[in-house]
């Protein structure tokens, strides 16, 4: 008897689409199964239709929340998640089971104008709708300006090429997945502005009593980014992070060694708080671990000095 097609849900964007259809072409390839087998749906969620900033909407989630929906009815079976934008806590019967190799993590500055973030005048006017970006910058440079640009990356290139803003920064990883590097003007390093947590990590959530959809997506995990971005997203979740908290995180796997560095930021950039830890891990809890012990940290040291999701 012929096992039932199975259907990745993903959001409409042409990222989220590059993303399902990788997805699907790897399950393929492991599996045996062909497209018509793993087919893909498309869902519209509550970050593709907010206007204004995701912190007033309710953070992190937005992107996720109908796709987990669709999981927990039934009417999916898989959904396909860029990592930084799924909540750290999730829904107890669901499980991201599988993270496929991580893609480039760092910032990429854009601009038609200016070569690097170094060179832009004193005032430039930067459109970013990340808090993390947005104070990470201020702390370099509080001569910028910022203004709020949202949209998928079609949509906010365009908006920089009508001079709606004189730079902006995307994640390095999108861009080239959607073949568009060339629109890279500096590819920021990690040692001046620490990503995003989880930033580059494509995620596969199923129901977690889905056993069949595990052995499944099981040959597509990737060992190394699962310990980096649970680290990442450990430390986030220890700092309450949300979207309304200027909050970085960036894990490297060193054979069986794992280095973190984190950072946490007023949203002016006028306080910059940053712990590095290094330590042997095996295993998801001890990388989990390791990250919530930091971000304990972290929080201790900033005291009463930066406001945390207000």
């Amino acid at each position: 008897m012929q096992s039932p097609a199975l259907i990745i849900g993903t959001r409409g964007s042409p990222l989220a689409l590059y993303q399902a259809h990788l997805v699907q072409r790897l399950i393929c390839e492991a599996s045996g199964r062909s497209a018509q087998e793993v087919t893909i749906k498309i869902l519209k969620t509550s970050g593709d239709t907010i206007k204004g900033e995701l912190k007033d909407f309710g953070g992190k989630g937005l992107f996720t929340r109908e796709l987990e929906l669709a999981l927990l009815d039934g009417s999916i079976d898989l959904a396909v998640h860029s990592m930084k934008d799924v909540p750290t806590v999730g829904h107890q019967d669901l499980v991201v089971s599988a993270v496929l190799p991580r893609a480039d993590v760092r910032d990429a500055f854009i601009s038609v104008k200016h070569k690097s973030i170094a060179d832009l005048p004193k005032g430039a006017l930067i459109g970013s709708a990340s808090l993390r970006r947005r104070a990470q910058l201020a702390a370099l440079r509080p001569d910028l300006k910022f203004c709020l640009l949202r949209g998928n990356v079609g949509t906010r290139l365009r908006k920089l090429e009508a001079g709606v803003c004189d730079a902006t920064l995307l994640a390095c990883a999108g861009l080239r997945r959607l073949e568009q590097a060339d629109r890279i003007t500096e590819a920021v390093d990690t040692g001046t502005m620490i990503p995003a947590p989880a930033q580059g990590a494509i995620g596969i959530e199923i129901r977690r009593d889905r056993a069949d959809l595990r052995d499944i997506i099981a040959p597509l995990n990737d060992r190394a980014a699962e310990l980096e971005i649970t680290a990442e997203r450990a430390f986030l979740r220890a700092l309450d992070g949300n979207c309304r908290t200027p909050i970085a995180a960036l894990a490297r796997m060193h054979g069986d060694r794992l280095v973190l560095k984190g950072e946490i930021l007023a949203r002016d950039g006028s306080l910059r708080i940053a712990q590095e830890v290094e330590s042997q891990v095996a295993r998801a809890i001890e990388a989990y671990d390791l990250g919530f012990k930091m971000g304990e940290a972290v929080r201790t040291e900033v005291g009463g000095r930066i406001t945390f999701d207000e």
